[in-house]
């Protein structure tokens, strides 16, 4: 089977911390989630996806946003240095 690389891309991500009084954008309280925690998509924002608190909110190259659980983010991430 044919194996791929993730390009080289920069994205801009924030942590969520639900006792920091800001929040990510469009992280919300939600009842329905099992952590309470939910945040719109732009494929779906009635439903949206369930947010953890620790998870990282990534905004992706074409403006999209979701989250991303911290073990996956930090095998798949390395900080950028500021220029």
């Amino acid at each position: 089977m044919p194996q791929f690389r993730k390009k080289p891309v920069v994205i801009t991500a924030e942590r969520f911390d639900p006792d920091d009084p800001c929040w990510p954008a469009g992280v919300r309280r939600d009842a329905r989630s099992p952590t309470g925690f939910a945040m719109g998509t732009l494929e779906n924002t009635a439903s949206g996806h369930e947010v953890t608190p620790g998870d990282w909110i990534i905004t992706g190259v074409q403006g999209e946003r979701y989250p991303c659980k911290p073990d996956i983010f930090a095998v798949t991430y390395d900080p950028v240095e500021s220029a």
